[in-house]
């Protein structure tokens, strides 16, 4: 009786992976595909926006030192304004930019010398840099970033036809030597794939603040930041969450339109980092909440009942479900990866696909982590 019992239960572990391998199937069959095999459409017309880019920065003059001049060397031949917004710095920020405004006039700087009660995060400076834009199509990035080529202002406004509000891009990190920028663009690759992806099949949820676009009337008929005051991130992806639709958003993923921003240098850092990130996860929509959730849930336990499986059930069955998910991953990741210019983590895929199985163990907690409430 004992053992019919255990048989009864293996075969449930292995139906449950069945099941779990099929629904990883289905989110790359139905979603993640319209990324890879992504060709945006011509355009009847082209017409260049006036635009503003906004920046905040706060103690970051070593960093708009670096990358600032990537913005204002910007090609673009309609009228255009680069606005940073100077939180409160405390180091050379404020007499870095009046250098860099005596060339390039285009320049202007807001001096913020006080905090938002209330409003943690860096919400309050980017409402204030809003306000302060000139033009109707608002281009926001990070200080910490820099725009792979010249033409990042113009591939990005190029994203707006009529009806469309949002623009999501993608936000990179530069290539260099080490395990852990390996770890850090393949988590930042698999979240573009989701969003970009969700984005295409008509559910946009989130974009990323390094790289993002959206009309200044839609900020202000949605009242801003007002409904996630209380939350220290989201001034990207919670809005983003709130104003997004079918209808008003598109993306741009041209090689050109790319930002690059610093990874971290320790694992340490990136965790500090992603526990930050992860806070904003539960104020999700709920079909948001549930359709990652489940991706990632049935991403996590996909190579323990792997394993469960072909040591107690049949090991051939088991590794040819492996391999039909495995060779579909190959296909999808690497027509993404050629997309979004992550070519070179091509060879790592699978490591890098085990291993999120330990991010997740690690990252978990996160979602039900109360945030502190500081700038950075």
């Amino acid at each position: 009786m004992a053992f019919l019992s255990l048989v009864n239960w293996w075969h449930v572990v292995f139906a449950v992976f069945c099941l779990v391998a099929l629904i990883q199937l289905l989110y790359y069959w139905i979603v993640f595909q319209r990324l890879a095999w992504y060709k945006p459409g011509e355009k009847a017309t082209s017409q260049t926006h006036a635009v503003s880019v906004i920046i905040c920065a706060r103690d970051e003059a070593a960093n708009l030192a670096k990358n600032l001049p990537g913005v204002l060397v910007q090609k673009y031949p309609t009228t255009h304004e680069v606005i940073v917004v100077n939180h409160n710095s405390q180091d050379e920020t404020r007499y870095l930019l009046e250098e860099f405004r005596k060339t390039f006039k285009n320049l202007h700087i807001v001096n913020l010398e006080q905090e938002a009660k209330g409003i943690p995060g860096k919400k309050y400076p980017l409402s204030i840099g809003i306000k302060e834009a000139h033009h109707e199509i608002l281009l926001l990035t990070d200080a910490d970033c820099v725009p792979a080529s010249e033409n990042w202002m113009q591939k990005m406004q190029h994203a707006y036809s009529n009806g469309t509000e949002v623009v999501l891009g993608y936000g990179a990190y530069h290539k260099t030597p080490g395990l852990l920028n390996k770890l850090i663009r393949f988590e930042t690759f698999q979240a573009a794939l989701q969003y970009l992806s969700f984005t295409l099949a008509g559910m946009p949820y989130m974009g990323v603040g390094r790289n993002l676009s959206y009309k200044k009337g839609l900020f202000f008929a949605n009242k801003g930041f007002s409904s996630i005051n209380h939350v220290k991130s989201g001034d990207d992806d919670l809005f983003i969450n709130r104003v997004a639709n079918k209808h008003n958003t598109a993306i741009m993923i041209d090689e050109d339109a790319i930002t690059l921003s610093t990874p971290k240098k320790t694992f340490a850092d990136w965790w500090r980092q992603k526990n930050r990130h992860f806070t904003t996860g539960k104020y999700y929509k709920p079909v948001h909440r549930f359709l990652l959730g489940l991706y990632a849930f049935t991403h996590f336990l996909f190579y323990p009942l792997l394993v469960l499986s072909a040591i107690f059930f049949d090991w051939r069955i088991a590794l040819g479900i492996f391999l039909i998910r495995s060779i579909t991953q190959a296909i999808i990741y690497k027509k993404a990866m050629e997309k979004l210019n992550e070519k070179d983590l091509f060879a790592w895929w699978w490591l890098l696909d085990i291993w999120m199985f330990i991010y997740y163990c690690i990252f978990a907690p996160a979602l039900w982590k109360k945030p502190k409430k500081n700038w950075n």
